[in-house]
Formats: structure tokens, sequence, C-alpha cells
């Protein structure tokens, strides 16, 4: 998955020594040791693998992240530039590297970014049945209820929307899905299922509406709500007659409830439903299903 992307110095510890079962992401700074995020928990990366002590760990160097930002491009930064402006790049397999570095802006727009100092590899997960708990609540006879899931970044937003698509086509609701991949990182491993269309590297704004008129779709799923045109695009689709299935980062119902942007749909109650994650017993664990009103109907 990574071998062609990262150095062998830090590619081959991971493979022979950590595994990528269980690794969630890989940060590289600039003159700063190896971090690896693992089912939540944090270690140094050493030529043995990893450890919580830093001695012997492996610095990266600035050569490390210009090379990797380099092989992700596929030799081509140019060619992935309207990605780096927004701080990522993505892979074909589902795999977004941050990026850190000096923005370079023009008249108030970003126009590309320079001086790499930072990458930050997250590395998706496919985990069969991690929606089930919340599935019941969000699905009912003749459709889904609108919902937000809720989390910190890292705690399994993408995971949990990318389960709840393949779980619809499993018990053949042969509802029309447009999936939304802005990012690249929902359609990865055997797909998500019989009834989705999906419309990758797309902005809310253009996916949406272009995907409502060509696509006809009951639902749209789509990942980290976050700007304004964000929420005007979700607006758009339910005055449309579309269901939402979205996401985005907050780490519990009160912050979230203090995020100006989600104001309106709010107090519209765009969303019948809010699935709270967390952290707390590792990435994907579910903290609350909450309804409209903000009730909770569903506590562990």
């Amino acid at each position: 998955m990574l071998e062609g992307i990262l150095p062998d110095k830090i590619f081959l510890p991971i493979k022979n020594r950590v595994g990528f079962g269980a690794l969630n992401e890989i940060r590289l700074r600039a003159d700063k040791p190896v971090l690896l995020s693992c089912m939540g928990q944090k270690f140094f990366l050493n030529d043995e693998g990893k450890s919580r002590n830093l001695s012997g760990a492996i610095y990266a160097t600035a050569s490390m992240i210009e090379e990797i930002i380099f092989r992700a491009s596929e030799c081509s930064i140019y060619s992935v530039n309207e990605q780096i402006k927004k701080g990522y790049i993505a892979t074909p397999n589902g795999i977004r590297i941050g990026i850190g570095g000096n923005m370079i802006e023009e008249a108030g727009q970003v126009k590309t970014m320079t001086g790499f100092s930072s990458v930050n590899i997250r590395i998706p997960h496919e985990v069969k049945n991690c929606s089930l708990k919340a599935y019941s609540s969000i699905v009912k006879e003749d459709g889904v209820y609108s919902t937000l899931i809720i989390s910190p970044p890292g705690a399994g937003k993408t995971t949990f929307l990318r389960d709840f698509v393949c779980q619809l086509s499993e018990r053949n609701l042969a509802f029309n899905v447009l999936v939304l991949d802005e990012r690249g990182e929902l359609n990865i491993g055997k797909g998500l299922g019989n009834f989705s269309d999906i419309i990758s590297f797309a902005s809310k704004k253009i996916g949406f509406e272009n995907g409502i008129r060509s696509l006809a779709p009951n639902i749209i799923v789509t990942d980290e709500l976050s700007e304004w045109e964000d929420v005007e695009a979700v607006k758009f689709a339910c005055n449309s007659g579309v269901r939402i299935i979205a996401s985005t980062h907050s780490d519990s119902i009160e912050s979230f409830l203090k995020k100006a942007a989600f104001r309106e749909l709010i107090d519209e109650k765009v969303f019948s439903r809010y699935v709270v994650l967390s952290m707390r017993e590792g990435p994907g664990t579910l903290e609350g299903i909450y309804d409209e009103n903000f009730s909770r109907l569903m506590r562990w």
C-alpha cells in the first residue's frame, strides 16, 4: 500500500516489525522523530518497530518529506496542485497525506504550497459492521433519516460512512446512493456496494449540484462538512428531496452546537439524527445518538 511512497528507512521497519493492520497514521516532521498512531495510541518508530521510548527513534528529514510528496504525486507535483492547495494529496487507494509547509497566497487565494515540513499519512481501514450499533436508528422503512456523524479527527467518521453504505447494499435496499468522495477516502477496498454512484475530488457544491441533476440520488453520502459553502450544498440537496448522510469534526454535541456555520442547519432541523463517535475505547467508539432536538436516543 505504501511501498511506492515511503522511503525504505520508514517502510521496512513498519512492514517487517509493526504491520499495517492496526496502523492509522504515520507522521513525519522535519528533524523530529517519526510517530505512529495505532488504535489511538502513539509510538515512536525505530529499526525494531515501535516503542514509547524516544531512544533509537528514527528521525524524519526534510528530504524524506519531499520524497514522499513527490512519490505520492506520481512524480508530478503540478498534477496534484489543486489538492496541495487544500493541504493534502490523495492516492488512488484511499490514503490521504496531509501536508505542512508554506502556503503561497495571492489576492486572498492559495496558489500552492512550498517548503514542505511535515506529512500526516492517514491509512484507511475497512471495519466490517462498525456502523451496526447506529444502523437501526438511521434507517427507516421507506428510506433513511438525514444524519450527521460527529467526531474528532481520526475517530472513525469515514470508516463509519463507508460501512454504512455497504450495509444498505448488503440488505438489498436499492436506494440510489451518491457517494461524494471529495478527498478520495471513501471508495476503497472492495467498493461501496451495488447501488452507489461515485463522484470523486469535486467540491460539495459542484458534486451535489451535478450529481442530483445527472444521477437522481435518493441519498447522498459525503465526508467532512466544514465550510459555509458545504452547508449551502446540504440545503440545496435537502430542498431537492435528497437525504444526507455526512460527517463533521467536533469532539462533542456541546462543541458542535457552537459551530456558527451549522446554526441554520440546526435551527431548521435539516438533520434528524446525530451520531457521536470518539476515541475513548479506540477509533469509532459510539458515544450516543441524538434526534433533531438533541434528545438522546441511545447511550453507551
